[in-house]
């Protein structure tokens, strides 16, 4: 197995040498053989390979090139794992990966179909699935192995590969940006800290920040960080990584939890346009809404497509900035477009569970069943007494509990660059999108909690299971705007295909057998050509 070492020379050229491994019986050890095959581009972080290696791996895919004569007649299942096949060379995922990963691509690819066509089955059924199915690898890949392919994935290829998809994004979408907590079994791993999970899962965690183009509805980056580290700290280092890759014309959209003064500076600074969720409570925010509160909830504000009422309006913003060199503060006024939206439904489901929430606190007091972690709010919504005689009485605080209702039913985005309340409203309602693949990771991806025990490992294993999310992301976006999911589950889709058969025979190239209306029509939704019409 081989991967690519960077060295560095005297003059700043990095050279880049491909390293390969192998057991020498003699020696009874491991060794590495090195040879140079280019240099990487300092700008684009990509390899510029050689001449002479280029007309070497030309010799060798000429050598490896037609029909592969089989040694034994077989039968697979084919039918979903050509609908990977063709997704990959649509969406460029198969060509991006062989560039950034000559030698193991096709590992990569054999246990991302996996992962996406046996959802929520473990890595170490493989083998099994291997016997019956036509994959790119083409043979078996026990756990021994898979791992040893983890352990090669190196960030130099992993960043390759994340550039390279994202030029293939749209560039004037906007990015949704969010973050997730994987639970972890492993406690030698450095990033495992105990931290607020998102499932509410007693293990400690890592966290995973993942990237989507908005218009795509695909992921093209991820990076993972340590479990005690809060989404509002997360911001400035993506834009690091954003720099690094290379991508201009940025658009970022976040929810509220990722709002802090400094970040908003921070991508002012970066001259990144952005569409994030505000607290009420902020003090631009709760000025304005005072301020239009009535005015807002009225005819000439209403919005019949949206069923919400809205309000917009341009603010200062006051940007200051720390100059590195000199510790100079720089103030200056930058313009933002406040959006304000009320929705009546949304208004009763928050009353309905905060009501529920006062049921709940009231039960603990009487009962005397009382949880530490809710002293808080006891004594911010009640008044409690008690006496040895009558016991305990609890008053509601009316003025704080019509406080806290005031606001129930509105919510608000800042940007600077969106000034249409409704554009913002669809804009940031896209960013959904990224919690459902959350949940398909977690899921479908078997990525709910992890128990690999070494970096390399984990590492590896979270590269295959994201280039498994850009497939599952995709099939997922066509399904929703086919209307497929009336009729199908994802999975119910993915077995309809899976009972299409191929048939090889020593020296012929795989033939396909019968296929239905409904499995064509199928293909067609997805703009693919049928095996059977090739």
């Amino acid at each position: 197995m081989s991967s690519y070492v960077d060295l560095r020379a005297s003059n700043g050229t990095i050279y880049v040498y491909e390293s390969t491994g192998h057991w020498d019986k003699e020696k009874k050890m491991c060794v590495c053989e090195r040879k140079c095959v280019g240099k990487r581009n300092l700008e684009t972080g990509e390899i510029i390979f050689s001449k002479k290696h280029l007309t070497q791996q030309a010799a060798e895919v000429q050598a490896r090139r037609g029909p592969k004569p089989s040694p034994e007649y077989r039968r697979y299942f084919s039918g979903a794992t050509y609908l990977m096949d063709s997704l990959g060379e649509k969406l460029g995922i198969t060509d991006d990966l062989k560039r950034c990963f000559p030698d193991t691509y096709k590992k990569i690819l054999s246990l991302a179909y996996y992962l996406v066509l046996e959802g929520g089955n473990p890595i170490c059924r493989f083998p099994k699935w291997s016997t019956s199915h036509d994959h790119p690898y083409g043979m078996n890949i026990p756990s021994q192995r898979s791992s040893e392919l983890f352990g090669s994935i190196t960030e130099n290829a992993k960043q390759s590969f994340f550039r390279a998809q994202g030029k293939r994004r749209a560039e004037n979408e906007y990015l949704a940006y969010d973050t997730t907590s994987i639970s972890s079994y492993s406690e030698s791993l450095k990033q495992v800290k105990y931290g607020k999970n998102k499932d509410e899962d007693p293990l400690p965690q890592i966290n995973l920040a993942l990237l989507f183009g908005e218009e795509s509805g695909l992921p093209f980056y991820y990076r993972k960080y340590a479990g005690n580290i809060t989404d509002v700290k997360t911001i400035q280092g993506f834009l690091r990584d954003i720099d690094f890759l290379g991508m201009e014309k940025v658009k970022l959209v976040m929810d509220r939890g990722f709002y802090s003064e400094d970040n908003i500076n921070a991508l002012y600074h970066q001259h990144t346009k952005f569409l994030i969720g505000g607290k009420l409570s902020l003090k631009l925010i709760k000025g304005k809404l005072e301020e239009v509160r009535n005015s807002m909830i009225t005819r000439s504000h209403y919005s019949s497509a949206h069923d919400i009422y809205t309000d917009s309006s341009m603010m200062t913003w006051q940007y200051s900035e720390v100059k590195k060199r000199s510790g100079e503060v720089l103030s200056e006024e930058r313009r933002i477009y406040l959006h304000l939206y009320f929705n009546d439904q949304k208004s009763l489901d928050d009353r309905k569970t905060f009501n529920r929430m006062l049921d709940m606190l009231e039960e603990e007091l009487t009962s005397g069943k009382r949880i530490p972690e809710h002293e808080k709010q006891y004594s911010k919504y009640y008044e409690i007494h008690e006496t040895p005689k009558r016991g305990i009485s609890i008053v509601p605080k009316q003025e704080v509990i019509d406080e806290a209702e005031k606001n129930y039913g509105y919510f608000a985005l800042l940007s600077n660059g969106i000034k249409d309340p409704l554009q913002a409203l669809e804009i940031y309602r896209t960013k959904d999108m990224i919690e459902k693949a959350f949940g398909n990771l977690k899921e479908r991806l078997n990525m709910r909690r992890t128990s690999v025990a070494s970096e390399e490992n984990l590492e590896g294993k979270l590269f295959v299971q994201f280039v498994a999310l850009i497939y599952m992301s995709y099939i997922k976006k066509v399904m929703v705007e086919s209307k497929l999911f009336k009729n199908y589950t994802m999975q119910e889709l993915f077995d309809e295909l899976d009972i299409i058969e191929s048939f090889v025979q020593p020296g012929s190239r795989p033939r396909f057998g019968e296929i239905t209306k409904k499995q064509l029509c199928l293909y067609e939704k997805f703009g693919v050509k049928p095996p059977s019409l090739i």
